[in-house]
């Protein structure tokens, strides 16, 4: 029997579907009393686990043979601690016009999170970069955000009057990086159980993300904070977020171009450089906000949807660059790269990385 695939032509990727699933069924069916008790406690473990198989999973020695490309990674790692936020400082200006309070500090967490590891790694391959410079660079940046956004958290979302505190940061030692420092050290027993169930363990990934969504927006429905938002909020958040990743996907392409790099490089760049990772945000959120989370990771969500169907479009635009195309023929020929980008099939973009990274 064939197996059913989720259609090409769909731009909705299926995964922020039952997320917002998810959403609605906190809506009406919200966790309360004894239920919330156990639903936050399971929220725990599963982020606890989530971070210990994340550690598992990234291999060391890639990690150390990628520095060679290390002003790559730099760049990326600007883009995403850097820039980022200081173009979340910029947008305090919107709040209260455009955004709420609350809002506000959701799209400044936003800022904060590292970027994806696997949309960035399909997206690269589509538009014919440097898919290996990709790989290490998501990596990198999802290692680095485990300690640099709790501190960044504990500096921007303090001063501007967020719900960070000590005790946030002693969480996020505990439910964050200690689990991950504890996949890392087992890696060597574990490694080959974790690559062999890599699919299977794909779906605890994603359901345990789903527990953490669910457990933060039936908080946020037993306390009536929904009642902050209004659809007018909403579409002013929407118009906030598109401008951030426009002025983002530019800086990466066109800074890329002005520090030297090549098309391969500058893609890796721009697609690692202009994303932000729901997986690793969310678990974040719900240890950073605790009963706040559902309005802080609203922006992640909206963001995270919308930086899968534009950079699906460009991907598909720099995949039919008479330079890739060449590069592409080059390959088939067994003519040697000039710019060490790999040579990748057109795919379907949105499709390829259906993984909520």
């Amino acid at each position: 029997m064939k197996r059913l695939q989720w259609p090409s032509w769909m731009p909705i990727d299926p995964y922020i579907l039952l997320l917002l699933g998810t959403v609605g069924l906190a809506a009406l069916l919200p966790a309360r009393d004894v239920g919330a008790d156990v639903a936050s406690g399971a929220s725990t473990a599963a982020i606890a686990f989530l971070f210990f198989l994340y550690g598992a999973r990234l291999s060391t020695r890639e990690a150390l043979d990628g520095l060679r490309h290390w002003r790559l990674h730099v760049t990326v790692l600007a883009c995403t601690f850097v820039v980022f936020p200081l173009l979340g400082l910029a947008a305090r200006g919107l709040e209260p016009v455009f955004l709420t309070h609350d809002l506000y500090t959701g799209l400044l967490f936003l800022t904060l999170v590292p970027s994806t590891i696997q949309s960035s790694i399909a997206f690269t391959s589509i538009a014919r970069g440097n898919v290996p410079a990709a790989i290490c660079a998501g990596s990198f940046s999802s290692l680095a955000g485990i300690v640099v956004t709790p501190l960044l958290a504990a500096v921007l979302l303090g001063s501007s009057g967020g719900r960070f505190s000590a005790d946030s940061l002693v969480k996020i030692v505990l439910q964050l990086l200690v689990p991950f420092l504890a996949g890392q050290l087992l890696r060597r027993w574990i490694g080959g159980f974790i690559t062999r169930h890599k699919k299977v363990l794909g779906y605890v990934d994603r359901g345990s993300i789903l527990l953490v969504v669910y457990t933060a927006f039936s908080e946020g429905m037993v306390q009536g904070i929904w009642h902050q938002v209004s659809v007018v909020r909403l579409g002013g958040l929407l118009l906030v977020e598109a401008l951030l990743l426009a002025v983002m996907l530019a800086l990466t392409w066109y800074g890329g171009k002005a520090l030297g790099f090549g098309r391969g490089d500058r893609i890796a760049i721009q697609f690692a450089g202009s994303k932000k990772s729901l997986a690793s945000g969310l678990p974040m959120a719900s240890v950073l906000f605790g009963a706040h989370a559902s309005l802080a990771v609203l922006p992640l969500m909206l963001f995270h949807q919308m930086q899968l169907m534009v950079c699906a479009v460009i991907a598909k635009r720099r995949a039919r660059d008479p330079e890739a195309i060449e590069a592409a023929g080059d390959a088939a020929a067994g003519w040697p790269a000039t710019d060490r980008t790999p040579g990748a099939g057109p795919r379907t973009a949105v499709g390829t990385a259906r993984r909520s990274d």
